[in-house]
């Protein structure tokens, strides 16, 4: 695949970073108005770094936008008398609808729009990803990039805010998580770089017993409760201060939040 990524701030690199890792790409083109800081992604040999963006859109036929949304509208005009029959055009920009990118660049185009989360950065992003109805054709393409960087999955554009909640805030949201089991942790006597150590692995290894199994979590968490033992006395005393309604109320309400600022 001949690939240009349109921004190579953070989540750019990060995209960058797990296709090449991956031998995903042919060749590849980073663009950014001050290149300094992205020049040694040279040092692959099929990367070419560049503030031009139209000669990346020549020279490539899937095309990442990671700009900021601020810009995007303004880069698309610049670009789309470039485009071709055969240019995917991948766009990570929260906030742009499909519906946007078509009143610029056309309807007959292969449009997706893709929500990785932070954690793509270590190779182990959850990825949403949605798209036009040409784009539908091009959407394995699309998977098959970000898969190497985590996993993915195809949604309904109308569902990619409140993916945003679940995926991307949803980071923090575990997050916050671990930071309170750390400190549980550190209050039953442990030190503080043990107490995090042993709350990011056990965190780790819960997700990664319902992806392997396909089990259903309350199936794990029967596993480790027995009667009158400390694992259901832990939990009930947790349902009781409200943790599970806290979490689903936290989440409605960044939706909420997210809806709200749309509309603004």
């Amino acid at each position: 695949m001949k690939i240009a990524i349109i921004g190579a701030g953070n989540l750019g690199l990060a995209i960058a970073t797990g296709v090449l890792h991956s031998n995903g790409a042919t060749t590849m083109y980073l663009t950014k108005r001050n290149t300094t800081e992205i020049k040694d992604f040279e040092k692959y040999g099929n990367v070419t770094v560049t503030s031009d963006n139209q000669e990346a859109v020549k020279k490539s036929d899937v095309l990442i936008f990671a700009v900021q949304p601020g810009h995007f509208a303004a880069i698309l005009e610049q670009v789309k008398d470039l485009l071709t029959e055969n240019h995917v055009i991948i766009s990570t920009i929260t906030g742009f609808s499909i519906s946007k990118i078509e009143e610029i660049i056309g309807s007959d185009r292969y449009i997706i729009r893709s929500m990785p989360n932070t954690a793509i950065s270590v190779g182990n992003s959850m990825t949403c990803l949605c798209t036009n109805e040409l784009g539908k054709k091009r959407i394995d393409l699309a998977k098959a990039i970000f898969n190497r960087m985590g996993h993915t999955l195809e949604i309904p554009e109308d569902q990619m805010q409140a993916a945003t909640v679940i995926c991307a805030s949803g980071i923090a949201f575990w997050m916050r998580l671990i930071r309170a089991t750390t400190q549980g942790a550190i209050q039953l006597g442990f030190d503080a770089k043990e107490a995090q150590e042993l709350a990011m692995h056990t965190c780790n290894g819960a997700a990664s017993l319902l992806i392997e199994s396909g089990s259903h979590p309350e199936e794990e968490i029967d596993r480790v409760t027995t009667p009158k033992g400390c694992t259901i006395e832990g939990l009930n005393e947790m349902e009781h201060q409200g943790l599970s309604s806290s979490l689903i109320r936290g989440i409605v309400a960044s939706f909420e939040k997210i809806s709200h600022i749309k509309k603004g």
